[in-house]
């Protein structure tokens, strides 16, 4: 008999000697008047044990079968289901195995059988999480988790995961690298899926931010003093959506992306380990599939403003122009535009006035195409290889040959210099005292 059953025991004497009213053992025992009745009439027949319920240290007729405990303790110890938690264990025996089993109870299954141990919830340092956005669409928080999600049967992936804040609505996807084109392409599926949210929380990577290069002479500067840097193509692709960016200054500040991945790296990665899936367009099958439709199903939770944030896209949003590689180029004097080393000739057709010379805008799209936009229209170009094209037109003259001005002295170039060079038969003092006036004989006879 517990304490529980002595207190009881204690009104139901107390009303049975007429010292209380039952009216006053039903409100201090919390029953009903009947049910205190029935309990006066059982004290009457069997005494104490009447406060005693009467399956106790009876086996349950809902207990479970020993063969059904056998099978379900046989199936979670087969490798592929290692790991497995009672509340995961118990969704797959449902609906693989056809085995219906409550949470608790295949928690007292596993932990006899060793498959499971009971872990106490540790205190840890208290953290004030800040209060969910009231709107769906207010904020969406945006991130990459780099794991082994295949647990070494494929190649390395990476999940994108995008949440909302108010509900922590989930929309992910496997990509093979953390690329600015992965990250555009899914946030192009969430635009396509919700519309336009007001805006992005996530962190101060590269893809977000431009890394900033401070001179040595600029390090002592304030940052609002310093030049402002461009943006990076994501960036760019949210000013022209009309999107708002918000970064984080810590990983606890976007805790709730945070805490869906390390969901997703103990749900998902068993998840997948069972589906064996090996390849990435398995694992997103499997995603797209089974987990986000169980997440989006039970964890997500009612807004506090049933008003959807999101915005609808307008036709001025030209998704495959934003979400786009955009770089701008200056037009050649023959209407042609150099990218990564290629030149693109204008055709003739798309010429206009104050084309040449002028700055174009080049997208490369997500499909592989490029668009070369000049102010609000887009010009038809070709790509000529890397190699810039000769524009056809009258032959021009030929100009003059000239000597290079490196070339070497011809013969009576060297025999001018020879006889400028070449030393004198006579000095010029003894030259100057020569009488012009004798003829070449006295001349002769002088000399010897």
């Amino acid at each position: 008999m517990t304490q529980r059953d002595r207190d009881r025991l204690v009104v139901l004497k107390r009303a049975q000697k007429r010292q209380i009213t039952q009216r006053q053992a039903a409100a201090e025992l919390g029953l009903s008047e009947r049910h205190v009745r029935r309990l006066l009439v059982r004290l009457e027949e069997v005494g104490d044990r009447a406060v005693v319920h009467g399956l106790r240290q009876r086996p349950s007729n809902r207990r479970l079968s020993e063969e059904s405990r056998e099978k379900a303790v046989g199936i979670l110890s087969q490798e592929i289901n290692h790991g497995l938690g009672p509340t995961l264990a118990s969704e797959y025996l449902a609906k693989r195995h056809k085995l219906v089993i409550g949470r608790e109870a295949l928690r007292k299954i596993m932990m006899q059988a060793g498959l499971w141990r009971g872990r106490k919830q540790k205190v840890e340092a208290i953290h004030e999480w800040r209060p969910r956005r009231s709107s769906r669409g207010e904020l969406v928080q945006w991130d990459t988790s780099e794991h082994d999600w295949l647990e070494g049967r494929g190649e390395k992936l990476y999940l994108i995961h995008m949440i909302d804040d108010a509900t922590s609505e989930l929309l992910a996807r496997f990509v093979r690298s953390d690329s600015t084109e992965q990250n555009m392409r899914l946030l192009w599926s969430y635009l396509e899926r919700n519309g336009r949210p007001v805006a992005f929380y996530t962190d101060k990577a590269s893809l977000f931010r431009t890394t900033p290069k401070v001179k040595r002479n600029e390090r002592e500067l304030p940052r609002d003093e310093r030049e402002p840097l461009p943006p990076t193509q994501i960036g760019r692709a949210l000013q022209e959506l009309g999107i708002a960016w918000i970064a984080a200054h810590s990983p606890q500040a976007k805790g709730r992306v945070e805490r869906s991945f390390g969901t997703a790296q103990d749900r998902l990665v068993k998840g997948l380990r069972v589906a064996g899936a090996r390849t990435l367009e398995e694992a997103n099958r499997y995603l797209e599939r089974e987990f986000l439709p169980w997440w989006n199903q039970h964890l997500v939770v009612g807004p506090a403003n049933a008003t959807d944030a999101h915005r609808p896209l307008g036709e001025e949003h030209d998704l495959a122009a934003a979400l786009s590689h955009v770089e701008h180029r200056q037009v050649n004097n023959d209407y042609t535009v150099q990218l990564d080393g290629r030149f693109y000739q204008i055709q003739r057709a798309a010429i206009c006035p104050g084309l040449r010379g002028a700055v174009v805008r080049i997208e490369r799209c997500l499909d592989g195409r490029l668009a070369v936009r000049f102010r609000d229209r887009y010009l038809a170009v070709k790509d000529c290889g890397r190699v810039r094209p000769v524009r056809p037109g009258p032959a021009a003259a030929k100009p003059a040959s000239r000597r290079p001005a490196n070339a070497p002295p011809c013969d009576a170039m060297r025999a001018s210099m020879r006889s400028l060079l070449q030393t004198p038969n006579l000095p010029v003092w003894i030259a100057a005292k020569i009488d012009k006036t004798l003829v070449s004989d006295t001349l002769e006879d002088e000399n010897r």
